[in-house]
């Protein structure tokens, strides 16, 4: 999976593909077009999708975030809004973000700023206290992380940051009143 395809369109991973239409919709089956839910690659925002009728889709697949190609229509939707199959899925659909962009998420171990002059970003990460904290910013001082696995070996205490992240982005899609968004974005 890549965030944009070779044109700089977003991209975004298919949690749910209903191909008969939502449930709740009362129109006769034969005026209901497929529909899908989705979480973006780059800034986890999620989507519920209209497809073309031919449209060959499935659940995993990478569709872009645009009205073209296999996509007729599609609205930005909060997380209350998606299919039970999209909400099931969306943990594992983080689960193979991260995976197959790695790098950009251990990046942000390397990069992470401080936010004010009392909080800095790791410490919204689940788990991270000040000393974790701490024991993160010293030890990449001497070497920048070269995966999770680096990581989880170099910083005592941090067990699976992957799974750490993985809370973390799960709580910005859910939370509407977060303070502080650093992976999932929300129109303004």
């Amino acid at each position: 999976m890549t965030d944009d395809d070779e044109s700089g369109t977003p991209q975004a991973v298919v949690l749910d593909y209903l191909p008969h239409g939502r449930s709740d919709d009362d129109r006769p089956q034969y005026q209901k077009q497929p529909v899908g839910y989705a979480v973006s690659i780059e800034e986890f925002r999620l989507y519920e999708l209209v497809f073309a009728e031919d449209s060959d889709v499935s659940i995993g697949d990478t569709v872009p975030v645009e009205t073209e190609g296999p996509v007729e229509r599609l609205r930005e939707i909060a997380y209350e809004d998606l299919s039970g199959g999209a909400n099931s899925e969306l943990e594992y659909a983080i689960h193979d973000i991260i995976d197959d962009n790695e790098q950009r998420f251990v990046d942000f171990y390397n990069d992470a700023p401080p936010i004010t002059t009392r909080l800095h970003a790791l410490n919204l990460l689940p788990g991270i206290g000040k000393k974790l904290r701490n024991n993160i910013l010293d030890t990449r001082k001497r070497r920048p992380f070269e995966s999770f696995a680096d990581i989880e070996a170099r910083v005592d205490g941090l067990h699976d940051p992957r799974e750490v992240l993985v809370e973390r982005i799960i709580e910005e899609i859910r939370e509407d009143d977060l303070k502080y968004r650093t992976f999932a974005k929300r129109e303004e």
